[in-house]
């Protein structure tokens, strides 16, 4: 079990919503609007980033009136390790600073990076669907998201990589000093490589773990780690010093880590490449989505805790997947957040499950 004694405070359309006592398996039961996805995005801002739905700051604080100041919220939790306590997570606003989000960890001020050295969180929603048919941008995200879960630093490296590149697209435009471009060059491409690296990684320990999986009742993905440019630090630099005069004329850097690309395609009964996954059926895109998280979910859980949260997942499974979906959670280590309408699609997991009826931003515990 990872998390419990979760609190919401002024959180979306939770005032003042607690979650204790949780399991393995917790389930968020009730109508549509009333509030459970919105217990997943406070779970999955316990990590570093902008949560599930990439919202900004400004939405997540509930406000008297339209016309009201910016308010703050609160979500706390606790972290639990073979039963017992081992820190207590924060993250909140302040009413002075509504725009700046900030981090607490057994009581002190932290970074909000620091999150994921305590306990890794992953999440599959509604809004992932159409992942394969996404930008790259859409598909880079989701590998970093999954390459953090399992390697802490992995943010870090991104956002000093981004910084660099932003930094080089404007001396470029404004004829900088070249000896202050080569600086800013030599950091993209030291960052830029890590990034690149990291992906690589994560890329090729989740292809060996799918492979693994049985074709049934889940197609199997099989993924291709595509770069954007060279992966070595110094190869990196020579690329970018190179293309100078195109990237001034491009107005940014047209080669490198942020123009990485995931493949996808469908394994065929033979384990042979099929289609690509954009191309396949919205059913088989949702299997595929499915068993990459599942096996996300395997790497993410081995060394400290995890949480998978599930959005509204079961009520697009027929029977056979749904039971097969609860067995491989049944088996992995990480703590499982499930949402739904009604209680029906998880009848095999009832009897072991903590569960809450949300309704209007109030929980109940049945």
């Amino acid at each position: 079990m990872a998390l419990a004694k979760i609190s919401l405070q002024n959180f979306r359309n939770h005032a003042a919503s607690e979650l204790d006592e949780t399991a393995h398996f917790n389930l968020l039961v009730g109508e549509n609007g009333a509030g459970k996805t919105n217990v997943l995005e406070a779970i999955s801002l316990l990590s570093p980033g902008r949560g599930l739905r990439r919202a900004n700051l400004a939405d997540f604080a509930q406000k008297e009136a339209a016309d009201a100041p910016q308010s703050a919220f609160a979500i706390g939790a606790s972290l639990i390790e073979q039963g017992q306590t081992s820190a207590r997570i924060g993250t909140y606003t302040q009413i002075e600073r509504p725009t700046r989000r900030l981090v607490r960890i057994n009581g002190a001020d932290a970074k909000s990076s620091s999150l994921s050295e305590w306990h890794a969180v992953a999440w599959l929603t509604p809004s992932m669907d159409g992942l394969f048919t996404d930008s790259a941008g859409a598909r880079r995200r989701f590998v970093d998201r999954m390459a953090l879960a399992i390697e802490p630093g992995h943010a870090r490296s991104v956002n000093q990589m981004e910084t660099a590149l932003r930094e080089r697209n404007r001396l470029l435009e404004e004829r900088g000093d070249a000896r202050w471009l080569d600086a800013i060059e030599a950091q993209a491409a030291q960052h830029g490589s890590m990034v690149a690296q990291a992906r690589a990684t994560l890329v090729a320990r989740l292809s060996d773990e799918l492979s693994a999986l049985p074709a049934e009742p889940f197609a199997r993905p099989i993924l291709t780690y595509r770069p954007g440019g060279p992966v070595t630090p110094e190869e990196l630099l020579a690329e970018f010093a190179r293309n100078r005069p195109r990237d001034r004329a491009a107005g940014r850097a047209l080669t490198g880590p942020h123009r990485d690309e995931l493949e996808v395609v469908m394994a065929q009964k033979d384990r042979a490449p099929g289609p690509l996954a954009a191309s396949c059926s919205t059913g088989e895109q949702k299997a595929m989505l499915i068993a990459i998280t599942l096996g996300h979910g395997v790497l993410a859980s081995s060394g400290r805790p995890s949480v998978l949260l599930l959005d509204e997942v079961a009520a697009h499974l027929d029977p056979v997947r749904r039971t097969a979906l609860f067995d491989r959670l049944r088996a992995g280590k990480a703590q499982i957040w499930m949402t739904g309408t009604e209680l029906a699609p998880f009848a095999d997991i009832q009897e072991e499950a903590a569960i809450w009826r949300v309704s209007d931003g109030a929980l109940e515990r049945l």
